[in-house]
């Protein structure tokens, strides 16, 4: 089941529990929990099985025609289950009837790292398109994609 959920602690306590178990996407405990902190005061999406919640994503607007997919995570038990796709699917129909007209979303440059690849697949398959790498926005080591994807 695929749910907004508004209540800011809720919010808090579903990023903690899929982000610490995602700890190869998310090791760094500062950015972390910096996406912990931050999923608060976004739009949040979360999946639910088994009366228990094994992902999110949430959106957090960058212009007023703009809004990013700023994070998301899916427990590793359930990736390629179709949960990701349907996290994905009900943050851009949010993204759509509160009139935003582009999405975009953050990741590591493709050939870096095999898992970053399987994202920037993921990414490509919900319709993202590259927009700009930039080299050094993170480190040298993770060169920062930028995909983007019209939404009218």
């Amino acid at each position: 089941m695929i749910e907004q959920i508004f209540d800011k602690d809720a919010k808090r306590t579903i990023a903690r529990k899929v982000l610490e178990a995602l700890r190869e996407w998310f090791e760094v405990d500062e950015s972390r929990e910096q996406y912990i902190r931050e999923s608060a005061d976004q739009i949040f999406i979360a999946a639910k099985e088994n009366d228990e919640y094994v992902g999110f994503l949430c959106l957090k607007e960058t212009g007023n025609a703009t809004v990013e997919l700023a994070v998301m995570g899916v427990l590793k038990e359930y990736h390629r289950s179709g949960i990701g796709r349907q996290l994905f699917e009900k943050a851009k129909a949010i993204a759509v009837e509160n009139d935003y007209s582009f999405m975009q979303v953050k990741t590591v440059q493709m050939g870096k790292y095999e898992d970053y690849d399987k994202t920037n697949m993921f990414y490509i398959s919900c319709g993202f398109k590259e927009f700009e790498v930039f080299p050094t926005l993170w480190d040298e080591d993770n060169p920062c994609q930028i995909y983007v994807m019209s939404l009218s």
